[in-house]
């Protein structure tokens, strides 16, 4: 796959090359504007990551289910660490991971340090206007989580007058009262769910992600989801600014990998489905 690129990149240069040489004495001359070929020829991103044979990516290392070390010490692995070799794989490259706290992630990308984070990077305004993403390869909804035996909750709306159990610090507090719930205070998901599970609460909000990861890790199977919303969070691997050419062949990349079926089984190791599609509404 590595071969493609350079191959194509090489065509290119020898088509550009022989346009030039048979333009004759007579022949008007195309002139491209100083901006186009000034942006034409910055972005290296992808020659650089070829020529040096290897992508490197920022990463926590810290933050499973999606970048972490089995075990504590072990090696690293995780859902978006997995992704991104198997990327590097389809870019005929090695990858090498820099781990690094989120404070400082992005500085390091600004800085040349790393070619790209691979570490759930949601997908915002704000964070559009400074870095370039590739095509999003995690969906994430917020879901109401209820007792497996709890029937009258289907809706946001039936949320109205009941007991929710949240952090008081997240997006999810505000949404549950907004929808007119009764709030139960707790320091994070696993209080959460279970205070669901014995009964105390009627449910708890929290993003889709998180209950499939303890579903996963718990093998609990008495906590179901009984609506979502209509918003879903977007993460995607986020590169410097007019890293164009590299993350084109990520996205490529990626679409590959969808079409073999590799991000679904990935997917699937470390939540028990695939999110890497968006959800049905």
């Amino acid at each position: 796959m590595k071969r493609r690129f350079v191959l194509t990149a090489t065509v290119l240069g020898s088509s550009a090359l022989l346009a030039a040489c048979s333009t004759g004495a007579g022949d008007p001359v195309a002139t491209a504007s100083p901006t186009a070929t000034a942006s034409a020829s910055t972005d290296d991103s992808l020659a650089n990551v070829l020529e040096a044979g290897e992508l490197v990516v920022g990463t926590e290392g810290t933050y499973r289910p999606f970048s972490y070390h089995e075990d504590g010490s072990g090696d690293l692995t995780g859902y978006d660490v997995e992704v991104i070799r198997a990327v590097a794989e389809e870019l005929g490259v090695e990858v090498r991971f820099e781990e690094t706290q989120w404070d400082a992630i992005f500085a390091g990308l600004e800085a040349g340090r790393f070619d790209v984070i691979a570490n759930q990077v949601s997908i915002t305004p704000d964070r559009e206007e400074s870095y370039t993403f590739s095509s999003p390869y995690t969906y994430s909804p917020g879901v109401i989580v209820v007792a497996e035996s709890t029937t009258d909750i289907a809706s946001f709306a039936d949320l109205e007058g009941r007991t929710t159990a949240q952090s008081l610090t997240s997006n999810w507090y505000v949404l549950a009262e907004q929808s007119g719930a009764v709030i139960e205070a707790v320091e994070g998901w696993a209080q959460a769910a279970t205070l669901v599970e014995q009964g105390r609460v009627d449910a708890t909000i929290n993003d889709r992600l998180t209950f499939l990861d303890y579903q996963v890790q718990t093998g609990a199977t008495g906590l179901v989801v009984a609506a979502q919303t209509d918003d879903v969070s977007r993460s995607a691997f986020a590169f410097a600014q007019g890293s164009d050419a590299l993350a084109a062949a990520v996205d490529d990349a990626l679409a590959t990998l969808a079409a073999d079926g590799t991000l679904a089984d990935i997917s699937t190791e470390f939540f028990g489905e695939d999110v890497s599609v968006a959800p049905a509404s």
